[in-house]
């Protein structure tokens, strides 16, 4: 079991933050990403940006953490933007058709 996820957030101003995944988002490590995400999601935060670039493996409980994420962006009318997927990742997106629910950006900077 992997648990050796990493979050390195960067507060760009009082209405957007960069959060930047290290590492596989799984079973064992999306709880923690949703901790991570849920104290952003409040109407002050306009924007979200969650960085993927060195993630290499996502799963379904992944997806389901940022999903979960857009939901609750939406429901304070704020952006939540995913950027920098790896390949294996984009494929799993693209797969469950997800690439065109969410906003994603080539990368992160």
């Amino acid at each position: 079991m992997d648990t050796s996820l990493k979050f390195e957030r960067t507060d760009e101003d009082d209405n957007h933050v960069l959060l930047r995944l290290h590492g596989d988002v799984t079973i064992h490590t999306s709880p923690r990403l949703r901790e991570q995400l849920k104290p952003l999601l409040n109407a002050s935060t306009r924007e979200i940006r969650v960085a993927l670039e060195h993630v290499d493996f996502m799963d379904s409980s992944g997806i389901a953490t940022l999903v979960e994420g857009l939901q609750w962006a939406r429901l304070t009318g704020g952006r939540f933007v995913l950027s920098g997927l790896s390949e294996n990742v984009r494929d799993v997106f693209e797969l469950a058709k997800l690439d065109t629910v969410f906003e994603i950006e080539g990368n992160s900077a």
